[in-house]
């Protein structure tokens, strides 16, 4: 027998993909509850309602990714290590949870209109402060360009990372570290062959 906590991460995993997959206004409770192998009145034993379940997928997510930045920042490195380390972090909480970033990066809409949603908007107002702060300490010490304002850069940045998603899948022979090593060194170094 599953254990109600497990039961709760199999439904999450499936909701995870289909929300990705077909979106979640078009993903029905229904269609969860099949994937699973339960009945649709059974995934009411575990969540309220499907927005709890993209609430909770959303939060781990989020959650995740501001613990290795919490992280990346207390080791109180230069700009340009904390850059490289928000870059690699991203990256491994992206692959942890490639659907929910999908999720977040197709959704922000139907995010905004979730009941609890304001503790996902200060999540993601940390997330982005943090990539700020960042560029602004690179800016003023002289390690990054200072003629593009902050805030573009990190959007830059941002789009580029979390969209990666979409297209980028991880091989053997070129891993998702060597795909940060090669971000990084793109951003920070340009494309011109050294």
């Amino acid at each position: 027998m599953v254990a109600p906590q497990d039961r709760r991460s199999v439904i999450l995993q499936h909701a995870a993909t289909l929300f990705a997959s077909k979106g979640i206004v078009a993903t029905t409770v229904r269609e969860i509850a099949d994937a699973v192998g339960i009945l649709s009145g059974s995934l009411y034993h575990h969540f309220k309602s499907k927005d709890e379940m993209v609430d909770a997928i959303v939060t781990n997510y989020l959650d995740d990714l501001s613990a290795r930045y919490t992280e990346i920042m207390a080791a109180g490195h230069d700009p340009r290590t904390e850059l490289a380390e928000l870059v690699h972090g991203s990256l491994a909480v992206i692959e942890s949870h490639p659907h929910a970033t999908e999720i977040y990066q197709n959704s922000g809409n139907y995010l905004m209109s979730l009941e609890g949603y304001n503790h996902i908007k200060v999540s993601a107002n940390t997330i982005q402060k943090t990539w700020i702060n960042v560029l602004e300490a690179g800016a003023a010490s002289g390690d990054f360009r200072s003629d593009i304002p902050p805030r573009v850069l990190y959007r830059m940045l941002r789009d580029a990372l979390w969209l990666s998603v979409r297209w980028f899948k991880p091989t053997r022979q070129y891993t998702m570290k060597q795909f940060a090593d090669d971000f990084v060194s793109t951003f920070l170094d340009g494309l011109v062959p050294r």
